[in-house]
C-alpha cells in the first residue's frame, strides 16, 4: 500500500482506521473521504480530505486518479437497524456503492478492503463456533447486502484479478466515534450512560449473547489482512474474526466493578431483538489465525476499563 483511499472515513470504523493508516503510512498518503460530516470534525478539516457520495462513480474515479490511489478501504454503508427503516436507500448505498468501488479498482488496478459482518449470517447458521464456510441466509437487508458484497468481491477477484480482501466483523465497540445505527450499538451507548448518569435502558434482552470486538483490534485486523502475503490467502474475502462474546448483563456487571452505582434496565425493542437473535453467538476464526496470523488482544475486562477511561476524558475534557 502506497497511496490509500478511505471511503467512509468519518464513520465509526473510518475515524480510527484513517488515524492508524496515517500514522503508519504518512498523513499525505491516506486520502479520507466522507458523506455525513460535521463542520467541526477534525478529520473533515484534515488534508487530504474529499467529500464523496460513493454512489457518484465519476467523483470516485476522479479522486482515485487525482491521488493515484492503489488501495481502497471501502467502509461506507447503512448499518442494520437503519437499513431496515430505509431498505431502498440501503440497497442503493451498500450495493451500488460497492460496485462503483470495484469497477474503479478494476480500471485503476487498486486493492480493495470490504468489511462484511455477523449480519451476513441468519437463523439457519450455526450460532456457536460459526464456521468460516456455512449457511448464509440473513433475514435483514443489511445482511443480504453483506452476503452479496462478499460474493461480488470474490467475483471481481476471480474474474478480473482485483485484489479484494475482507473481514466478517462482530459487533464493534469504540470510544472515538458514535455508532451509526447498528444492532450492537448498545455496547457503546452503555458506556456513555454509565459515565453520565449511571443508568442505561437497554433495547436487547439481558441474556442476548453476541460476538463483539474492541475497535483497536478491528483496525489492527484490517491493516494486517491488507498487508498479508496474498499467496497465503485461501479465502481472501469475509474472514471470520472475533475477540469476545458477552451479554448485556455481563457487560453491565463488568461496568459495575468500576462504577458500583451503575444500574441497567431492559426495555426490549422487538425489531432489534429479532435481528440480534438471528446472529451468531461466537464465530470460529481459525482460518484468519492460520492464513494471516490473526489474534485479538482485548478481552472484556481490559476493554471495559479502557472504554470507561476514554469516555470519562471525552465527556469531561476542559
Amino acid at each position: 500500500m502506497n497511496k490509500i483511499l478511505v471511503i467512509g472515513a468519518t464513520g465509526q470504523i473510518g475515524v480510527e482506521l484513517t488515524a492508524a493508516l496515517r500514522s503508519r503510512y504518512g498523513a499525505d498518503n491516506v486520502v479520507a473521504t466522507g458523506f455525513n460530516q460535521s463542520p467541526g470534525d477534525a478529520l473533515v478539516k484534515s488534508d487530504p480530505y474529499c467529500h464523496l457520495d460513493v454512489r457518484n462513480a465519476a467523483a470516485l474515479d476522479r479522486i482515485v486518479e487525482e491521488y493515484r490511489c492503489d488501495t481502497i478501504f471501502h467502509l461506507a454503508a447503512l448499518l442494520s437497524a437503519v437499513a431496515e427503516e430505509k431498505p431502498q436507500l440501503a440497497w442503493d448505498i451498500n450495493m451500488n456503492g460497492l460496485i462503483h468501488v470495484l469497477e474503479t479498482a478494476r480500471m485503476h488496478r487498486c486493492a480493495v478492503f470490504f468489511p462484511s459482518s455477523i449480519g451476513a449470517f441468519g437463523p439457519e447458521t450455526p450460532a456457536l463456533d460459526t464456521p468460516q464456510v456455512t449457511v448464509q441466509r440473513p433475514t435483514t437487508l443489511y445482511g443480504i447486502t453483506k452476503v452479496a458484497g462478499e460474493l461480488l468481491c470474490d467475483y471481481y477477484c476471480h474474474r478480473f484479478g482485483v485484489d479484494t480482501r475482507g473481514l466478517r466483523y462482530p459487533g464493534l465497540v469504540s470510544s472515538k466515534a458514535l455508532p451509526g445505527g447498528g444492532t450492537t450499538d448498545y455496547a457503546v451507548d452503555i458506556f456513555y450512560a454509565a459515565v453520565a448518569s449511571q443508568h442505561y435502558d437497554c433495547y436487547l434482552r439481558a441474556d442476548t449473547r453476541l460476538d463483539m470486538m474492541y475497535m483497536p483490534d478491528a483496525i489492527r485486523a484490517a491493516v494486517r489482512l491488507m498487508e498479508a502475503d496474498g499467496s497465503a490467502l485461501r479465502h481472501r474475502n469475509a474472514y471470520n474474526v472475533t475477540a469476545m462474546s458477552f451479554t448485556p448483563e455481563q457487560l453491565a456487571a463488568e461496568i459495575q466493578k468500576h462504577i458500583p452505582g451503575f444500574r441497567i434496565r431492559y426495555k426490549v425493542d422487538p425489531a432489534r431483538q429479532a435481528i440480534a437473535d438471528s446472529w451468531p453467538r461466537h464465530m470460529n476464526d481459525e482460518a484468519a489465525r492460520v492464513e494471516w496470523g490473526w489474534r485479538a488482544e482485548y478481552d472484556l475486562p481490559v476493554m471495559v476499563k479502557d472504554m470507561l477511561e476514554q469516555i470519562e476524558l471525552k465527556l469531561h475534557k476542559g
